[in-house]
């Protein structure tokens, strides 16, 4: 009797299967949390104590959303962080743009030393920043207002040396093509290489709202007015029993899950272009 011959590409259609069936596996686990942090924001203070591990409730109930908005400065603190987090981001990617093309094309003295001491900032800690943070701030007497809470964010290490890295990888011919046009080194930065980087600009972007919308060391020690409490500020609050007794579950989670959604939106309008390739360039 013949024997079967598995047909051509039987084997690797197996193997698909089953790396499919194991990434599945590792999404529900990664997800499996956030789904917790759904379901007990809508159960009762008890239930969400006593079966937290359950995604579903006899009880549905939106007590925790209602005691946020009626009972806190949730609103307050989220407009603060939306206004913090907007400019940040739009300065950031402005300036680190600027630094970043400096540092690629420029040719000035002491530019190795500028990208060397860029690169030692970004292994420095944070929080070894937080006491001469609050000193400088309060020196310049901008202490406890808006722009002591945006202008120590506007640029940032790690997004200069991505824009660096980026700008270096563009064919220099598209630049000099414009520069025999007659166009200068901010018109070819701003008309020419900048559109071109549009994918290490939607890197930062992303990071720069994320990184700004999450922070918090540097909320802590540039503001103490409840009026300019941000969003981690006033979740942390909660987190320490702010509005009450009890455990707080669903409220903890209520808040932390609505913080959430503004990032996840950013993430996913922008993840399919993030660090893709310089479309449209010139090759040399």
């Amino acid at each position: 009797m013949a024997k079967d011959v598995p047909y051509p590409g039987q084997g690797r259609g197996n193997t698909v299967v089953i790396n499919y069936l194991f990434l599945s596996l590792l999404a529900l686990i990664y997800i499996f949390p956030f789904l917790l942090q759904i379901a007990n924001s809508f159960k009762t203070d008890a239930e969400a104590t006593s079966s937290g591990l359950k995604l579903w409730s006899d009880n549905w109930t939106t007590a925790a959303y209602t005691t946020l908005f009626n009972n806190s400065d949730y609103p307050l603190w989220f407009g603060n962080s939306v206004i913090v987090t907007l400019f940040v981001t739009v300065f950031r990617v402005f300036f680190v743009s600027l630094a970043g093309y400096s540092l690629a094309r420029l040719k000035f003295k002491g530019r190795a030393f500028v990208f060397a001491a860029v690169v030692a900032v970004m292994a420095v800690p944070g929080v070894v920043l937080m006491i001469p943070k609050f000193l400088v701030l309060n020196e310049l007497g901008i202490y406890d207002t808006y722009p002591a809470m945006i202008v120590p964010l506007m640029v940032d290490a790690a997004a200069i040396f991505i824009m660096k890295n980026f700008f270096e990888s563009i064919p220099t011919a598209v630049e000099e093509a414009a520069r025999i046009d007659g166009a200068g080194t901010f018109r070819i930065f701003w008309s020419v290489v900048l559109p071109i980087a549009q994918p290490a600009l939607i890197t930062i972007i992303i990071m720069s709202f994320q990184g700004s919308w999450n922070e918090l060391t540097h909320f802590i020690i540039a503001t103490q007015d409840p009026d300019l409490t941000t969003l981690t500020k006033g979740v942390a609050g909660l987190t320490g029993g702010g509005l009450g007794q009890g455990n707080q579950y669903p409220l903890k989670l209520a808040a932390a899950l609505l913080m959430t959604i503004p990032v996840a939106i950013v993430f996913f309008i922008f993840q399919r272009r993030i660090m893709g390739t310089a479309a449209g360039a010139v090759k040399e």
